[in-house]
């Protein structure tokens, strides 16, 4: 929402009723947001609440305040969408103001434009069937896409950042404890998309390119990039910014990256024949590292050996031995891959 927007929907907590009805008449949110002369929240009102307050009574000329919600539900200031589509869906509502520390407006979002205008025509592919073994015990009876992170599993942070960027269509790669996984996410319909399976052999393991010539099978009749990343990655991403560099690049496949850095703990010494040209305390050093995110051309697929294992990586290989186009698309948000406990405990907040 634009700045022009977020005041088209706000009126100060002196307002009346009337004129709440007038905020809410000309804003597309269907709602008036009473602001202090700080720019604090303080009242809510929908159509809903005016409505009521004219059954019970009220005149155009009594304070909206006295009709509005003092303390709605609202995201703080940053929080990524899939985030406020969770709480959308959870509370059954269509708009929630963005506050800051101080309780500042400083944003309001509107289900149309978290969920997107128009759905996108790509296909979505979660990997979903490994085992987790560096999770240990976590992993034992559960899958890793199922652990738990602020309220929801990894996996369906995944999907809902997905259909908050239009995705519509997400298939799920399972074979370590499938079953769990698909009960767990069905048809998804209660995330807002279609969610299909790509079900491998459990005593064929396909790897993290493998299922994709399942998906081969499956359609066939795919023109449009494919959206492939790891179902174990907190990670928020926006896709139609991915699909537009896509696009742009005339890539074969994209990958997303991420810059690692790692401080070396002692001082690092360069010399030549013997004679020392440099030294330096504990330098950081800094990589581009594949961030297990991909938009792969329908094509490309074609190029998967059937019936075995494969990687993302072998498949990015190929193309570079075919002289396709392979380009990066850094990803700056934050970004865990939930590999190890101390990644889940990351992710859940705790270190």
């Amino acid at each position: 929402m634009t700045e022009r927007d977020l005041r088209a929907a706000c009126a100060p907590t002196t307002a009346s009723i009337r004129d709440a009805l007038e905020v809410v008449d000309r804003s597309a949110t269907a709602v008036c947001l009473l602001v202090d002369d700080a720019g604090h929240l303080a009242g809510l009102l929908t159509d809903g609440d005016l409505r009521r307050a004219f059954l019970k009574g009220s005149s155009l000329d009594d304070a909206a305040i006295d009709h509005a919600t003092r303390s709605p539900h609202f995201v703080a200031a940053g929080s990524p969408r899939a985030l406020v589509l969770d709480l959308m869906q959870a509370l059954r509502i269509s708009v929630v103001p963005e506050l800051d520390d101080e309780r500042t407006l400083v944003g309001l979002h509107t289900l149309s434009d978290v969920v997107g205008s128009a759905p996108l025509p790509n296909v979505a592919v979660i990997m979903a069937g490994g085992r987790g073994t560096r999770l240990g015990e976590l992993t034992k009876h559960t899958p890793k896409p199922l652990m738990t992170v602020a309220g929801r599993t990894i996996i369906e942070w995944i999907v809902l950042g997905l259909v908050g960027d239009g995705v519509r269509e997400i298939w799920v790669s399972v074979n370590y404890l499938a079953d769990q996984i698909e009960e767990h996410l069905g048809d998804g319909s209660r995330l807002g998309c279609t969610v299909r399976y790509l079900r491998e052999d459990p005593d064929v393991p396909l790897g993290t390119a493998g299922s994709l010539t399942l998906l081969r099978a499956e359609r066939p009749d795919l023109e449009h990039p494919v959206l492939v990343m790891n179902g174990d990655l907190m990670v928020e991403f926006d896709a139609n910014d991915l699909l537009d560099a896509h696009r742009r690049t005339r890539a074969t496949v994209t990958m997303a990256t991420r810059t690692y850095q790692h401080e070396v703990p002692f001082g690092v010494v360069e010399s030549t024949g013997g004679r020392v040209t440099d030294v330096s305390e504990k330098p950081t050093l800094s990589f581009d590292i594949n961030a297990a995110v991909y938009a792969v051309e329908p094509r490309a697929l074609a190029w998967l050996p059937s019936g075995r294992a494969s990687t993302m990586p072998e498949l990015v290989e190929t193309c570079l031995e075919r002289d396709e186009v392979v380009t990066a698309w850094p990803i700056t948000a934050e970004w865990i891959d939930v590999g190890t406990p101390t990644d889940l405990a990351r992710a859940k907040g705790h270190t």
